[in-house]
């Protein structure tokens, strides 16, 4: 009891947390002369936003802020609008473009002369554009209207936010208020969704504390996974009976061996860890999404993979500075601690060759984690692996002689890994193909590419042909044969691809079916094409999986109401990856298909698009920080905000003509059964209305 009372005290809070909102403004006004006064606009931005200077070049990444003030007659401006505060002005390796912006606040200063001693009305607009290191949010506008006085008395006033109508702010209370940006609801709205929201919150810390969880979990798992692979390099793999027989030499009994071979594992793990909260602290969490997100940073990171896989292939070998090397080594020539930390330092550089391109792979997942401790946990689990050997085999020495042999298979594990990297590298030159739809890479050619790489690796594996570092093969062993069979059989799985197969076990790796030179596939309806069919009604388009859908809810509505079935609003984007992975992995389900297509009303209302509202429809908002909307996606925005409380998407619910619902709200869920009854549960509520 006790704990949903806090979260009920808790809850204007919670409600405007799901109203985001990076920037939080308000505006003053202080006299600076006989009738003279400067107006201030200011703007507190959160932490890892950014807004573009009125200074930021056009027509590159980013759009420069701007500011309007309009005075009344019995006023004028005086010089233009000028910025206070901290700008950072830097060349963008990756855009290739200086860049103007403000990190904290930023203030829009505009200087104002009354004429006479009445109070005179302002009004101002703040058109700004936020980013942040993972996302950009559309542009975005502030509007606000400020009294000068002319006087010793100036008075303060905050941003405006009154509704058009005066009878509708009579009966608005404020749920928060956030400097000057206040967003109001009804009252009885508020008491009447209360509960739902408690729960909504409640449910949405869980799920967030178990995707951080899982996704800490992920990249541990695929870093652990990573030091084992690194451990079969021929960098690493003849250092292991070398290392672990001058521990056990060297030692006076086999409790000192064991305990040299421990301490020479944790400073491997200390080492990698290290380096890991290194870059974490030099970059930031903030720039290491960015990598997961920017087509710039794919870009990048397709010629580091296409590096990374020759280097694998034998054409050269990285190596670091023999400085370094050297440098290490005299250190571990010491003895004791010191000495012992410095051969695992020494380790570490000269296997750089084998364990760079696998360190890097890491990074790029823990780009992807979203946390701050991706990287770091990443590296743990790498060195973890890495250590373990050491230990066990100074623990057990017996068991070094049950080791393979060191021998040309370690070139084989070396190349196999290079045809991965070859792929993985691939999938970045696809990310940011996507982004900028310069249809360089479209399905079929993507699924060519790899199905040729994984062919040539399982004939590689078999010992069809050679590398020229690789050792003559007469035989092959069976593990070697297979992984060529697992190899070959993945090539096969792709191939219905081709022909507009869907590959759900590929979902999200590769590009979707409506990003290739045959939408519907060679066959009507094979892979999620549009559908050719008629539609009942003219104002239904072919969604996902030719299913019929509506864009519009008041249209949806007339419709449904005249067939007598529910509607299903649909919460998307255009740039949703959660939205597109429903669609694909769930809404592909025959049954689900079906249901979709004969027993509800689809409306897929896009929150980013972009079209604008005709002016009859740009209307006052007081649920999208109170302003005009003037695009489609702003009207979805304010719809799902006023009627809903939320602005996720994906973000699915059942309901009819007037918002009765039907269903809880559904998010990104991928369970193609738990979305079947989610939705069998609310037509059958719906029929018994």
């Amino acid at each position: 009891m006790l704990k949903k009372l806090w979260i009920l005290f808790l809850f204007p809070i919670l409600v405007n947390a799901q109203l985001f909102s990076p920037a939080k403004w308000s505006s003053s006004v202080k006299e600076v002369g006989q009738n003279e006064f400067e107006i201030e606009v200011t703007g507190k931005i959160d932490k890892g936003w950014h807004l573009y200077s009125m200074k930021h070049p056009d027509g590159g990444i980013g759009i420069p802020a701007s500011a309007s003030f309009k005075p009344a007659a019995n006023a004028k401006l005086v010089g233009g609008t000028r910025e206070v505060g901290k700008r950072i002005d830097k060349y963008s390796q990756i855009f290739e473009q200086d860049e103007k912006y403000y990190e904290n606040q930023v203030k829009f200063v505009q200087k104002v002369k009354v004429s006479g001693d009445k109070p005179v009305n302002v009004s101002y607009t703040i058109e700004f554009q936020m980013c942040d290191a993972e996302r950009c949010l559309p542009p975005d506008e502030r509007s606000g209207t400020i009294k000068l006085t002319p006087s010793a008395k100036v008075e303060e006033t905050k941003e405006e936010a009154k509704p058009a109508d005066a009878t509708e702010a009579k009966d608005t209370v404020a749920v928060n208020e956030i400097t000057q940006d206040s967003v109001q609801e009804d009252s009885t709205a508020v008491v009447a969704t209360t509960q739902d929201t408690i729960k909504k919150v409640d449910d949405s810390l869980l799920a967030d504390n178990e995707k951080k969880n899982n996704g800490l979990l992920k990249i541990f798992s695929l870093g652990f996974l990573g030091g084992l692979a690194a451990l079969l390099m021929p960098c690493i793999f003849p250092m292991i009976p070398l290392t672990v027989s001058m521990f056990t030499k060297q030692s006076k009994s086999k409790g000192e061996g064991v305990g040299k071979a421990f301490i020479y594992g944790l400073s491997i793990i200390v080492i990698y860890v290290a380096l890991g909260l290194l870059a974490t602290v030099i970059f930031g969490p903030s720039v290491l999404n960015e990598m997961s997100t920017n087509p710039w940073v794919n870009l990048a990171f397709f010629a580091i993979f296409i590096v990374f896989a020759i280097s694998f292939f034998g054409a050269f070998e990285l190596t670091l500075p023999s400085k370094w090397v050297n440098a290490a080594d005299k250190g571990a020539d010491k003895g004791g601690l010191i000495g012992i930390f410095f051969m695992a330092f020494t380790l570490a550089l000269v296997s750089f060759s084998c364990t760079g391109p696998i360190i890097g792979s890491l990074l790029v997942q823990a780009t992807q984690g979203g946390s701050r401790l991706s990287l770091i946990v990443g590296m743990f689990g790498f060195s973890l692996a890495l250590a373990i050997p050491f230990t066990l085999f100074a623990m057990f020495p017996r068991w070094l002689n049950s080791m393979p042999k060191s021998g040309g298979w370690l070139n084989t594990i070396k190349v196999s890994l290079g045809f991965i990297e070859l792929a993985f590298a691939l999938k970045f030159l696809s990310n940011a193909d996507l982004v900028w739809q310069m249809n360089w890479l479209p399905r079929e050619i993507f699924l060519a590419f790899w199905i040729a790489i994984f062919i040539f690796l399982g004939l590689y594996l078999l010992g069809k042909f050679r590398l020229e570092l690789d050792s003559p093969v007469q035989t092959i062993g069976v593990p070697r044969m297979l992984f060529a069979l697992v190899s070959i059989t993945f090539a096969v799985y792709m191939i219905p691809g081709l022909w507009g197969g869907p590959l759900k076990l590929l979902s999200g790796l590769t590009p979707p079916m409506t990003y290739s030179e045959a939408p519907r596939g060679f066959h009507e309806g094979v892979g999620g094409g549009q559908a050719t069919a008629k539609f009942d009604d003219p104002n239904m388009v072919a969604g996902p999986h030719g299913i019929p859908a509506f864009k519009d809810f008041d249209k949806a509505a007339a419709y449904a109401t005249k067939v007598g079935k529910p509607m299903l609003l649909d919460f998307t984007g255009h740039a949703c990856a959660n939205c597109r992975k429903v669609e694909e992995r769930v809404w592909s389900d025959e049954r689900v298909k079906k249901i979709l297509a004969e027993d509800v009303v689809l409306v897929s209302l896009y929150v980013d698009e972009q079209t604008p509202l005709p002016e009859s429809e740009q209307v006052f908002s007081k649920y999208l920080n109170n302003r005009v909307l003037k695009t489609v996606g702003n009207k979805w925005t304010s719809f799902e905000i006023e009627h809903f409380n939320a602005n996720a998407q994906p973000y699915y619910i059942l309901v009819d003509k007037d918002l009765n619902r039907f269903s809880k709200p559904l998010e990104a869920e991928l369970d193609v059964e738990v979305y079947l009854k989610w939705l069998q549960d609310g037509i059958a509520k719906y029929k018994t209305k």
